[in-house]
């Protein structure tokens, strides 16, 4: 590792930790040349995701842009950022994880709103009325009504398993 302070390609590791995450690990290092210290960080590098947007474009895959859409329709609910930003790192580390290098905005989107059925119903129809362009009330309504019915039969599963 060259040394930002004299420019000598000979350094030493005097400490390496793991950040906190464990995505990266922070080395701290002494130049043999001029004695100064500096740190470095070492992380993996990670193959770029690419989305395919509806109309055909391709795009770097931006959790920022998932976080945003999860905070709008989350607006003005009692849920958390953090809880946010979780949704977000687990399904960056599930594309990650199934070795594809392109996903399209739907798959993103069935995703987020699977998830987003458990944390919350307001903010899943909210999400699903943007992520699926809603036409009209009538499309609208027949989401909410399918969202009820299968509510509905959970309730009555579990009415039905307690007896």
């Amino acid at each position: 590792m060259k040394c930002p302070f004299c420019g000598e390609a000979d350094t030493r590791v005097l400490d390496s930790r793991a950040t906190q995450d464990a995505t990266a690990i922070r080395r701290r290092r002494q130049c043999t040349a001029c004695a100064n210290r500096f740190t470095t960080m070492e992380k993996l590098e990670e193959e770029p995701l690419v989305v395919i947007k509806r109309d055909g474009r391709r795009e770097l895959f931006d959790s920022s842009k998932i976080l945003k859409g999860l905070l709008l329709a989350g607006q003005k609910r009692d849920i958390s950022l953090s809880l946010w930003e979780e949704v977000v790192e687990n399904l960056e580390q599930e594309l990650r994880s199934s070795y594809v290098r392109e996903v399209t905005t739907d798959q993103i989107g069935d995703i987020i709103l699977a998830r987003l059925k458990q944390i919350d119903e307001v903010a899943y129809v909210r999400f699903a009325s943007v992520f699926r362009q809603f036409p009209d009330v009538e499309t609208f309504k027949t989401e909410l009504e399918t969202m009820l019915a299968e509510k509905g039969g959970k309730v009555d599963e579990q009415r039905q398993s307690s007896s």
